[in-house]
């Protein structure tokens, strides 16, 4: 076998610690959001690369990073052994390429192929980016944590650093919310509004209720609409940049498709989205009043976070089914705005920093081994 540095003596780049991102394709964008948050944080310090399973792959590669693409298996025709199977065989060309010094995975499950690929390539540390809070009952796969070098919990809102070590002699981190912005890289609403090409004056309020892939949004979509216009507002609607199906929009409706979405948060008098972990990190971050549909499809419990929330800034809770809902939940918003807030407490937000730290250490300390 060649020397695994040779692969990557080029370039400055290519002589930094290569950590290998795989992220798989959930129902939004947050496997992808987290790694991305994770490889901006190690831009000059190492080579972040990514194998996605995530469609977006041009996100990634508009971010600056190397980026290779495998289908996922919710869109492949493959059975679940051959689909196994030929991952194996991807993403141990991948790592034969790129020879990481460490594999960074993010999502709810590892699977068989990726992780028979990791054994037959060898050494290097393997690291899992696996986020919390499931509903209770949601259906889990067993998985070996002493299989990972590292098990990062990125947070929720009020999470402090913490670790516990684990059977294999690894360690599972807890960290505070990850965020692919720094706080400081979010505009302010005059510069959003610029920048997206909206009038300074006027209130607008935006609607991402997510891709729509795995429950239709247009019902409520299309009554929100409805109840914002009423009281006045202008509505902008989110295009997830993974949707498989977009929502037919009335023609005055704005559409929008940027990321990282977080950038302009401000430019808005209100939001309205699900609470997927992404979201409501964001709007936490940004302080954009919001009413939070959650998502009840989904394995996470959307509605507890959705209520952590609420308890942390001004924001409305509800699922805005019926028409009597939705006009219960825009009036309550609306409230909120038309009153003054109390100052909001500070909540750590700086979990992708000690993440990246932590991978960083793994990937240095593996340099230095015999």
């Amino acid at each position: 076998m060649n020397d695994p540095k040779s692969a990557r003596s080029d370039s400055p780049d290519r002589q930094l610690p290569c950590i290998l991102f795989f992220n798989v394709n959930g129902s939004g964008m947050g496997h992808l959001n987290r790694c991305l948050s994770y490889a901006r944080r190690l831009r000059g310090r190492a080579r972040p690369v990514f194998f996605s399973l995530a469609s977006a792959i041009e996100l990634i590669e508009e971010m600056g990073f190397e980026a290779d693409y495998f289908v996922s298996p919710y869109w492949s025709e493959s059975s679940t052994f051959a689909w196994n199977s030929e991952l194996a065989v991807r993403f141990g060309m991948m790592l034969e390429r790129v020879r990481p010094d460490v594999i960074v995975f993010d999502g709810t499950w590892p699977f068989q192929g990726f992780l028979a690929a990791c054994e037959a390539y060898g050494s290097p540390a393997l690291v899992w980016s696996n986020r919390g809070l499931l509903k209770e009952g949601a259906k889990t796969v067993p998985v070996d944590e002493a299989l990972f070098d590292l098990v990062v919990q990125p947070g929720e809102l009020g999470a402090q650093e913490s670790e516990t070590a684990l059977k294999g002699g690894g360690v599972r981190a807890l960290v505070p919310p990850v965020c692919v912005l720094e706080e400081d890289e979010l505009l302010d609403r005059a510069a959003a509004r610029e920048a997206l090409g909206l009038p300074p004056d006027g209130r607008f309020v935006l609607i991402a209720l997510g891709p729509g892939n795995l429950k239709d949004v247009a019902g409520i979509g299309h009554g929100l609409i409805r109840n914002f216009e009423a009281a006045g507002f202008k509505v902008v609607w989110v295009r997830a940049p993974i949707s498989v199906r977009d929502v037919e929009l009335p023609p005055h409706v704005l559409p929008l498709t940027v990321y990282p979405l977080a950038r302009y948060l401000r430019a808005f008098d209100a939001f309205v989205g699900a609470a997927g972990y992404n979201t409501c990190c964001e709007l936490v971050q940004a302080g954009v009043p919001a009413l939070l549909v959650p998502n009840a499809q989904l394995a996470d419990d959307q509605v507890r976070r959705a209520h952590m929330v609420a308890d942390a800034m001004p924001a409305v809770v509800s699922a805005c089914e019926t028409d009597d809902e939705r006009e219960a939940a825009v009036r309550k918003l609306l409230g909120m705005l038309n009153s003054a807030q109390p100052a909001r407490a500070a909540i750590p937000m700086n979990g992708a920093v000690l993440a990246a730290q932590r991978i960083l250490a793994l990937a240095t300390s593996r340099e230095r081994a015999p």
